[in-house]
């Protein structure tokens, strides 16, 4: 889907989410629409209690972990990316300062602990990672984040990762 051209405003895609927003899963008949929704989905319907896991306090943090990724996370070092990669009309300099402040309390959570809700990673880790990971391209720099880096390092570094295209633009120009 080209952003750019609008392509996720398409008629087709709309059918699929009404929000004419990406990513949209489709399996079979069932359409999933938002990232974390997404990420939920497929930790349910695949079993994988590892990567969201029953027990209700572990549970609940993941939870926590996704809505921080929906609030403080997309208004900070996404918001920030939106700026330099589509020109959205979002004020670069508030964006760029709510991602300091998010990468602040991430970076205090990671410095006693190796991943955000569990002992190993979950959801809550994939959903922060792709904002996060690609915070410079917003302008973000993330070099006073040690605890960050290596937890985003800790990320790449597990089985099946793919890494994302990256876009040249902002600190990553």
């Amino acid at each position: 889907v080209d952003l750019k051209k609008g392509e996720q405003k398409s008629p087709e895609l709309l059918k699929l989410n009404r929000f004419g927003q990406v990513p949209v899963l489709q399996d079979g008949d069932t359409v999933v629409s938002d990232s974390n929704a997404i990420l939920v989905y497929l930790a349910k319907s695949l079993g994988r209690t590892d990567w969201l896991p029953e027990n209700p306090t572990v549970a609940a943090a993941v939870q926590r972990w996704l809505s921080v990724a929906a609030g403080e996370i997309a208004r900070g070092p996404a918001a920030a990316r939106l700026v330099t990669v589509f020109g959205a009309p979002i004020d670069a300099e508030d964006a760029i300062r709510r991602a300091h402040a998010i990468l602040t309390l991430v970076e205090q959570e990671l410095s006693t602990r190796t991943w955000l809700a569990a002992e190993q990673a979950t959801i809550a880790d994939i959903a922060l990672y792709s904002y996060i990971s690609s915070a410079p391209e917003g302008n973000v720099d993330l070099s006073a984040y040690p605890h960050t880096r290596q937890w985003l390092a800790q990320i790449e570094a597990l089985p099946g990762f793919v890494a994302f295209q990256k876009t040249a633009v902002g600190l990553a120009a």
